[in-house]
């Protein structure tokens, strides 16, 4: 056999092998997001009610959405929400995976930052929601014992959304760090060494080296929070079901409201295709400005 016809044969060899790995997570793929979306893109330019037989109406339920204002509100909530939670939530991510990296690389300490992100989101909504309870909750009860009032986290307009910001930044922070302290250790410590004799200090080397080596992890961590944070529903509809006067009226509220309460299943359909949209849009512009693909080392 020619060493050319044997590497071919190798190479077909490597290609089934990787066909072999891929294939169940491919077949889950096409199973149960491809043709769920294929199939939402066509029922999303019918009117039907969940029930009966789905009727065709072109355009309509686009139209609709577009001159809705609760649409268009619960985008704005979800984008304030987005806003809460994003900077902050990768803010204190990063410096979690710092002190990780330089003070301690405990497993323990790894599985204690993740324990938060283990718990179901209905049980950490709970969990919040008792603690922030202004009558018996421990946090109102703290802040009753240096004689203030309490603070009405969950029923205030002004604090819902925040207070559900928060409840989100805690159980998902830690998750987030163990993806940055991954990302940390493949940095070159030649390079920091190299910072050090020439006088940077640890400021200086965290901004102008370890940041630019961490693009890659920070896009990732940024934009499947993004996807994610535009995604929320279970804590907000254990805890405030959209209230107090719709300022927790997030988007995933209004399709559920529109698919299974109103039972026009169309319409929300269309609006979780402009959701997808949006979601896929936001997506591509984050991996070209941070330029995700590539590292400055």
């Amino acid at each position: 056999m020619t060493p050319k016809r044997k590497g071919n044969r190798r190479l077909e060899a490597e290609n089934a092998a990787a066909w072999f790995f891929i294939l169940p997570s491919l077949i889950g793929f096409i199973a149960f997001f491809a043709v769920p979306t294929i199939r939402g893109l066509s029922l999303s330019f019918t009117d039907w009610d969940l029930f009966g037989k789905a009727k065709y109406i072109g355009f309509a339920n686009y139209l609709t959405l577009a001159s809705d204002p609760e649409f268009w509100n619960s985008l704005w909530v979800t984008t304030k929400y987005v806003l809460w939670n994003i900077p902050a939530q990768t803010i204190l991510a990063l410096s979690i995976a710092m002190v990780m990296d330089r003070a301690t690389k405990s497993t323990l300490v790894r599985g204690v930052i993740l324990i938060p992100w283990l718990l179901p989101n209905v049980i950490a909504a709970l969990l919040w929601l008792w603690l922030m309870d202004p009558a018996v909750g421990v946090i109102n009860g703290v802040i009753k014992s240096f004689g203030l009032k309490s603070i009405n986290f969950l029923s205030s307009d002004a604090l819902a959304l925040p207070s559900l910001a928060a409840i989100n930044i805690w159980r998902h922070m830690g998750y987030t760090a163990l993806i940055v302290f991954a990302g940390m250790q493949g940095f070159p410590k030649e390079v920091e060494e190299a910072a050090l004799i020439d006088g940077a200090g640890p400021w200086r080397r965290f901004i102008k080296i370890m940041l630019p080596f961490l693009r890659p992890v920070l896009a990732f961590v940024v934009i499947t929070s993004i996807v994610g944070s535009f995604q929320v529903y279970d804590t907000v509809a254990v805890t405030t079901r959209g209230g107090p006067v719709a300022s927790t009226w997030v988007i995933y509220l209004y399709i559920f409201k529109n698919g299974f309460e109103s039972y026009r299943m169309g319409f929300a359909t269309a609006v979780s295709m402009v959701l997808f949209l949006i979601l896929i849009g936001i997506s591509f512009l984050q991996m070209r400005l941070s330029r995700a693909n590539e590292s400055d080392f």
